[in-house]
């Protein structure tokens, strides 16, 4: 089974009325914006990284909940574009009570967020700074939300991906660094790579 990541902020939303239909409209997710996830790496949307993903099959849901589904692609209620700002989400609202009282608490300000669901298909990680720094180039979209609150959920995949990057770049044991520009940097990743297992263990260790 897939596991998916959510994100999401106080991007905002808005109702749109007319005289057939009510149409919920806001971005979901925003490009070239840095977001602190949870202290652990600083992550950023590339342009593009939706481009494949809405043409799939997308729900729209509340607070993620599967069971509250207000919208979809394939039945033409959930309208999704990429343009120069981000992921935009358009979603006719359903005349149900999940449908009923989103309506009335995006009127009343109570939800001003939007949200997506997603797993990473492409992504990119950067540690010569002080925080790491992961840039998503390409997802697979499977939902887009409204929120009362931002989700940052299910950063264990996050932290996996990062490892798994640093698995792969880190240099073989034998390999001597004759570049003295790179040797620094190099060393400070590593450092930080370090320091960093150990903290996952003592986070593991106090669950």
């Amino acid at each position: 089974m897939t596991k998916i990541e959510k994100r999401g902020g106080t991007l905002g939303v808005e109702t749109r009325a007319a005289e057939e239909k009510r149409t919920l409209a806001g971005y979901a997710a925003v490009f070239d914006v840095s977001a602190d996830i949870g202290g652990w790496w600083i992550e950023r949307i590339a342009p593009g990284a939706f481009a494949e993903a809405i043409g799939g099959d997308v729900r729209a849901l509340v607070d993620h909940d599967a069971g509250r589904v207000i919208g979809r692609t394939k039945s033409g209620t959930l309208r999704l574009s990429e343009d120069s700002r981000g992921l935009a989400v358009e979603v006719d609202v359903p005349d149900t009570t999940d449908g009923n009282d989103l309506w009335t608490l995006v009127e009343r300000g109570d939800i001003s967020g939007m949200s997506f669901g997603f797993a990473v298909k492409h992504d990119e990680w950067d540690e010569t700074g002080e925080m790491p720094i992961r840039t998503i180039h390409k997802v697979e979209l499977y939902e887009v939300s409204a929120v009362a609150w931002p989700a940052y959920d299910d950063t264990e995949l996050g932290k996996r991906s990062l490892q798994e990057w640093r698995d792969a770049h880190q240099p073989e044991p034998d390999t001597e660094i004759t570049d003295p520009a790179a040797a620094p940097v190099t060393k400070a990743m590593l450092t930080r790579a370090r320091l960093k297992m150990d903290l996952d263990l003592k986070v593991r260790s106090t669950r």
